[in-house]
């Protein structure tokens, strides 16, 4: 067998759909796990970038994984000093601001800003005023947006964003210094459409009005485009479009085609146009009748791909259809399997995806979705040590 490669060059060559030295491991770990498993204060995990990017870069290397998604912005060096006041209570850490609104922090869940924001209407909705919309910034969503108490920007543009929005992504490439391949996250524009109105409005709105919705899916699109071009030029070795919504649980094949696939095809080819970070895809459950549309795209790769029960996808088949055409990641069951399964259900499951779906190259052994926050860390841990007791030059029959 060759030299060993590092986790920064075994997925590139998985993306490349090419064979590496083996299959490589590479999960999205849920926030809560990052809490749970972290000496770090769970609420600085979500708050200090540089608590945040310790957390994934010392996981990364505890599960010996070789690729970390950075799924939360920077934020600001001073958010200590917004804070107003701090209680610890059972469980969670409840935050109050000084510019309003408080934040409750769960010791192994996503924190939850409560301010005056209510979801518009679809009525209310000017798509001239919309570029990007991120949930995930301290004070979470709000329309027109604004950024963690800041007011709202004045262009759109490279210039909407804050000086340390990609703070977590440049502390992320500088802390793994070439060891673990680097993802960088944007939200897809059907995401952002549903975060904006709530779930149930959102899907209600696309039979209303579709063409205003198609209006505002348009506008986000620009901005998601502008986000991920940001980040691959900041140095992400690859972006991957959260769009967990876009699934057949919310909307059916020809609500994709109408809602979904034209603008993430817009971001796609933005992306394409400027850099050459590969593009891939994160889109929950039943997906089986949508792959072909996300191949149409013109993505690199599909993430997730739950099986059943969770979704649908037999990854032998889509091996055999689009193998050739985009690098494959996930399938794992992350419940049934990695949560309550046992160490030898875990192997047997991750031996067999990289039987059937490594072979060749062009996969990235990985859960379906995230991994739980209670998920036992052994469990993970035989990920890795199942795909090097399997080299490329050892493949299983």
């Amino acid at each position: 067998m060759g030299m060993i490669m590092t986790g920064k060059e075994r997925v590139a060559r998985a993306m490349r759909r090419e064979q590496a030295d083996r299959v490589p491991v590479f999960c999205q770990l849920s926030i809560g796990h990052y809490m749970m498993r972290s000496a770090l204060e769970p609420h600085r995990i979500w708050f200090s970038t540089n608590d945040f990017t310790d957390a994934l870069v010392q996981t990364a290397r505890v599960y010996h994984f070789d690729g970390i998604l950075v799924n939360l912005p920077g934020r600001p060096a001073n958010w200590e000093n917004l804070i107003s006041s701090m209680e610890k209570r059972k469980g969670e850490t409840v935050i109050t601001w000084k510019g309003g609104g408080q934040t409750v922090c769960p010791d192994a869940d996503n924190a939850h800003y409560s301010g005056p924001f209510k979801n518009p209407g679809l009525i209310e909705v000017d798509p001239s005023l919309l570029y990007y919309l991120e949930p995930h910034c301290i004070t979470e969503l709000t329309y027109p947006f604004s950024f963690d108490f800041m007011p709202p920007p004045a262009e759109f543009g490279m210039n909407f964003f804050p000086d340390y929005y990609l703070d977590s992504l440049k502390q992320t490439l500088q802390k793994a210094a070439g060891e673990f391949h680097v993802s960088s996250e944007v939200f897809s524009p059907f995401t952002q459409f549903m975060e904006l109105l709530g779930y149930a409005d959102g899907l209600i709105a696309l039979l209303d009005d579709p063409d205003k919705c198609e209006q505002i899916l348009g506008a986000l699109a620009v901005g998601t485009a502008d986000l991920a071009v940001m980040q691959a030029e900041a140095g992400a070795d690859a972006v991957l479009i959260s769009s967990a919504f876009a699934g057949a649980g919310f909307i059916s094949a020809d609500q994709y085609r109408r809602f979904v696939f034209p603008y993430e095809k817009y971001v796609i080819e933005r992306i394409h146009q400027k850099t050459c970070a590969p593009i891939y895809v994160h889109t929950c459950g039943s997906i089986e009748d949508r792959i072909s549309l996300m191949v149409e795209a013109g993505y690199d790769g599909v993430d997730t791909m739950d099986p059943p029960p969770l979704g649908n996808v037999d990854i032998a088949q889509v091996k055999r259809k689009y193998g050739d055409r985009i690098f494959l990641k996930g399938n794992l069951d992350p419940v049934n399997v990695l949560l309550n399964g046992t160490l030898e259900t875990v192997r047997e499951g991750a031996t067999d995806l990289i039987r059937i779906a490594g072979a060749g190259g062009g996969y990235i052994l990985s859960t379906a979705c995230s991994v739980s926050p209670a998920t036992p860390a052994q469990n993970i841990a035989i990920l890795s040590k199942t795909s090097i007791a399997n080299p490329y030059d050892g493949m299983l029959p």
